[in-house]
């Protein structure tokens, strides 16, 4: 006895240590996982965020860029038509007019320009600018030359000339000034390149550059992305990062329409190594002080819960060696006592389970050897095969259809590699059956098949229908010459309905009711396979509600009706029954 404790004993310490080395193991790995969602959640969220501002910069500096041409565009076409403008350039007259102008629109800009007019023959007439060099006016003479060669009445283009205390423009609006059906000279605004700078440095970006269509940088805010010939010429990545001077940015091209021009938001796409070193520092003291305090549990509960695992343990040893009285009581008010609880459900449910099981085996039993009693009843066979010695005299054909019928009807009854079937592969052989009685009972017997398509598809215990169908035929012959078998099956919500009736002699109320009653007691002593063993099948096969109903009246004839669940059978199983 004391060895048999000390056993329990050291059973009772190996299921504490396992718990509490399992609540240790599990709680490394979800703190593992933890850290590592952290860091995956906070590079997700910082190339998103980066994403996001980059996006928004482009965005902004677009609607900012647009609002500038659309400005300058709706102000060279109203001032190239004005009077005072064209006064000005047939005879000098309205020049304050066309300044106080020039400086009221210039003063409302977010990007200033300079203002220059000049003759046809690029002569300047008038210059908002305080001093121009001599290659000053050679650009603006070059506008004027290709404007008139090529018939332009517009011009808009990306040209940079330095004007006094080294200010640059980088923009040029250019517009015929009309006089009739003449040219009388062209009004050029260009537009200065720190103010373009200071429109596209916006918040949360780091460098902004602006293109034209053939990626001539209009203004940018860092002269590392300038390169020759004033081209910008970043190569990206395909994730849209570029490199300048070893540097990593994500770029994005935000495209404006109107204008056709390109922007380019950088920004620099370098972590912030100090700060995740500080939160991963924190994570890992915060993961420590979890697990020592996860450990401290696991201890106390390891503790607590084995005295309800060992009896659960035990009652489980129990059953194994066939005690299926081994029920348990535990009485904590938590899982265990619910497991236990369940355990004591699960063994009461067994104990039905396996009284039922041995009495539908039993059944089972009789009924197949039943089944090959009457598979091969002398008389069913003597009359196929005194059908088949005259078919073999009289027509070949004939026999052979009677031989290939009978085989298959034989094969199919004695197989017993599969409980249920399709009911759409019973009927076949139940027709099959049906032409073999009516190659015997000619004109005198009649069967119809009557069942959906739907019905077809329900799974039912093989051959069900071949003994009500025996019944049918040996009992209808003994009060009429002729017989008619129908079989009709329908779906009906979620249960199957088969009905087979015969206009045979039927039976007295008196012999109906005894039929019941032996149909739906308990036990059945009778050696033969009657409705009883048949009802009783679908009774464990399926449960109480199911069955069979036995309907008939004296000399009317007889109706079984059968009430099964409506089951399908998968795929895997209807195309092994449909190989074979």
């Amino acid at each position: 006895m004391r060895r048999m404790k000390g056993e329990g004993e050291v059973a009772k310490r190996s299921f504490k240590d396992s718990l509490r080395r399992m609540f240790l193991l599990h709680t490394l790995v979800p703190i593992s996982i933890l850290f590592v969602l952290f860091l995956l959640f906070m590079m997700i969220n910082s190339k998103l965020l980066l994403v996001s501002q980059t996006t928004d910069a482009g965005k902004k500096i677009k609607s900012a860029l647009e609002s500038v041409y659309a400005s300058y565009t709706k102000e060279m076409n109203e001032a190239a038509e004005q009077g005072a403008v064209i006064s000005y350039v047939e005879s000098g007259q309205g020049g304050p007019e066309l300044f106080e102008r020039f400086y009221s629109f210039n003063s409302r800009q977010q990007v200033k320009s300079i203002m220059h007019i000049l003759s046809p023959d690029g002569v300047i007439l008038a210059s908002s600018a305080n001093y121009g060099s001599e290659s000053t006016d050679q650009a603006l003479q070059a506008i004027v030359r290709r404007m008139e060669g090529q018939g332009l009445a517009s011009l808009a283009e990306t040209n940079q000339i330095r004007f006094s205390q080294d200010r640059y423009t980088a923009y040029t609006f250019a517009r015929a000034i009309p006089s009739g059906s003449r040219i009388a000279g062209y009004l050029i605004y260009q537009l200065y390149e720190e103010d373009f700078q200071k429109l596209i440095f916006v918040q949360n970006n780091e460098i902004a550059v602006v293109t034209d269509s053939y990626h001539n940088i209009i203004a940018t805010t860092s002269n590392l992305t300038r390169g020759l010939m004033n081209k910008y010429s970043l190569a990206g990545e395909p994730q849209g990062f570029v490199w300048i001077d070893k540097g990593r940015y994500y770029s994005k091209e935000t495209y404006a329409l109107v204008s056709q021009w390109q922007i380019y938001t950088l920004s620099a796409a370098q972590w912030n190594h100090a700060a995740y070193l500080s939160l991963a520092v924190f994570f890992a003291l915060a993961s420590l002080l979890l697990w020592l305090l996860i450990r401290y549990s696991a201890r106390m509960i390891s503790t607590r819960q084995s005295r309800a695992m060992d009896k659960l343990t035990y009652a489980v040893r129990e059953l194994q060696s066939g005690n299926m009285d081994a029920y348990v009581y535990i009485g904590t008010g938590d899982e265990f006592d619910t497991l236990a609880n369940q355990y004591n459900l699960m063994l009461r449910r067994l104990n039905e389970l396996v009284a039922k099981n041995e009495e539908l085996s039993d059944l089972r039993r009789v009924i197949e050897v039943k089944h090959l009693q009457s598979q091969f009843h002398p008389h069913f066979i003597f009359n196929v095969l005194e059908m088949l010695r005259y078919a073999i005299v009289v027509d070949d054909k004939l026999a052979q259809d009677i031989v290939l019928t009978l085989s298959r009807h034989l094969r199919y009854s004695i197989g017993n590699e599969r409980d249920q079937v399709v009911l759409g592969t019973d009927l076949e052989y139940i027709a099959g059956y049906m032409k073999l009685q009516q190659m015997r009972f000619k004109d005198r017997l009649n069967y119809v098949e009557k069942v959906e398509e739907a019905a077809k598809a329900a799974l039912v215990p093989r051959l069900m229908l071949q003994p009500v169908i025996e019944n049918a035929i040996k009992y209808g012959y003994r009060q009429r010459q002729a017989v008619s078998i129908e079989v009709v099956g329908c779906v009906m919500g979620d249960d199957l309905v088969i009905e087979v009736k015969d206009d045979g002699g039927g039976m007295s109320q008196e012999r109906l009711e005894e039929v019941r009653e032996i149909m739906l007691s308990q036990n059945n002593r009778a050696p033969h396979i009657g409705l009883h063993n048949l009802h009783r099948r679908l009774v464990l096969m399926y449960g109480e509600r199911y069955g069979i109903r036995i309907d008939s009246a004296q000399g009317e004839g007889t109706a079984v009706t059968f009430l099964l669940p409506y089951r399908k059978e998968e795929a895997d199983v209807q195309g092994a029954a449909g190989g074979r």
